[in-house]
């Protein structure tokens, strides 16, 4: 496959590891993958791995049109952008930092127009991820493509609307995955409760969910149908669900979420101050 693009990654951590893993397995070659990294371990580590140039610092050695993937931790992005050396609109650059707004981010970076927020989530360590994507105005259509491409490489991709609701992303399926691997464990528990050992009741309940989104992803049916066809009147799924409905747990579900997309909002108008 040709792909007449090169990418530069910012930060060489775990998601950055995921992202170029994913893109070489989808055709990119190794010339044109590079990664920017402080720590010599971290850049020896990914050097071996992959073949790809690795540097200490991005200053003099990001070209014009490369993408540009700042992959470092929120806390770290006022000064990996400053010290970046980007100017003048000639890179596309996509965020994957949390909770950091595009207009701090371009104000670091000297008024950058090209700017792209995603916020991706833990599976795509093992290419089953899924991002949500928002671009300012000055990023165009073929831009946006580099950005799917990119992000694509570690699972499915969806644009959102308004940055505002990034937070809500972050909410959802940023955070999502903790929320799945806690019930994991409250499912496994309860079935080591009614006498199930460890190791069968936690086979059981992994499976369990992973057979299920997998059954929710490839039906026409939505969630509800689904849960409904399980739930026959009088039987034991019904009698779980009506516990679940005196227990409120929908109502302390959702502001569980909400808490998350709350505390997101509040980090990043914290790191985003000067």
């Amino acid at each position: 496959m040709n792909i007449a693009m090169s990418v530069v990654f910012i930060g060489g951590g775990n998601m950055a590891d995921a992202l170029i893993g994913g893109l070489l397995k989808n055709g990119f070659a190794a010339n044109q993958l590079r990664a920017v990294e402080v720590d010599g371990a971290a850049r020896r580590r990914l050097s071996d791995k992959y073949r790809i140039e690795c540097a200490p610092e991005a200053r003099g050695t990001i070209r014009p049109g490369e993408v540009v993937v700042f992959a470092v931790k929120p806390q770290q992005m006022k000064e990996a952008a400053r010290f970046s050396g980007l100017k003048d609109n000639a890179n596309l650059v996509i965020s994957i930092a949390a909770g950091i707004a595009l207009a701090s981010l371009a104000g670091w970076l000297g008024g950058h127009a090209k700017l792209v927020r995603a916020m991706p989530n833990t599976p795509a360590q093992i290419g089953a991820g899924v991002t949500g994507l928002y671009a300012l105005a000055g990023v165009s259509e073929a831009e946006k493509k580099q950005a799917e491409t990119v992000l694509g490489a570690v699972g499915a991709t969806v644009w959102i609307p308004e940055e505002s609701l990034m937070d809500a992303v972050t909410a959802v399926s940023g955070s999502g995955p903790a929320y799945v691997f806690w019930f994991i464990e409250q499912l496994a528990a309860a079935g080591e409760s009614l006498g199930l050992d460890q190791e069968t009741s936690q086979k059981l309940a992994i499976e369990t969910i992973l057979g299920s989104a997998k059954l929710a992803a490839q039906s026409a049916d939505s969630p509800a149908v689904l849960r409904e066809r399980v739930t026959s009147k009088g039987g034991t799924t019904e009698a779980a669900l009506k516990a679940f409905e005196e227990q409120k747990l929908a109502e302390r579900f959702m502001r569980a979420v909400e808490a998350a997309r709350d505390r997101g909002a509040e980090l990043g108008r914290a790191m985003g101050k000067e």
